[in-house]
């Protein structure tokens, strides 16, 4: 078994898929419409598929809001300098919420970063 990918739901797919492409650098991997069932679902990631997990961005035709609740946490991303990334973010037109630093209680170095939905990324730098 393995995981394949993990599912968000997003108001404005073009601005997500531009967050998840320009800003965070994966790839669009590919994109299906479902005019029967009104929704669109994209898959990005920065290696293929059948190598590893990838997010879906799933867009559902008319929905004006999501609530995102509070039991969801973030994604992870391992990046080889969350300084430079958290600038190159920034850079880009995205969202720093947390900047690079060592976490609380621990010397690993992390960073925050929000999607245009406001769905968390942790940038954790590699050691």
């Amino acid at each position: 078994m393995r995981i394949l990918h993990t599912m968000l739901r997003v108001l404005d797919l073009e601005k997500s898929l531009a967050f998840y492409t320009e800003v965070l650098g994966m790839r669009l991997l590919r994109r299906n419409d479902y005019p029967d069932g009104k929704f669109t679902l994209a898959f990005v990631g920065y290696g293929d598929e059948s190598d590893g997990a990838v997010i879906e961005l799933t867009h559902n035709w008319g929905v004006q809001e999501y609530q995102l609740g509070n039991a969801y946490g973030h994604i992870a991303i391992e990046v080889p300098d969350a300084y430079a990334a958290c600038a190159a973010i920034k850079q880009r037109g995205g969202k720093v919420v947390r900047e690079a630093g060592s976490m609380k209680h621990g010397s690993t170095v992390i960073a925050f970063v929000d999607d245009p939905d406001g769905y968390k990324i942790e940038l954790i730098q590699k050691k």
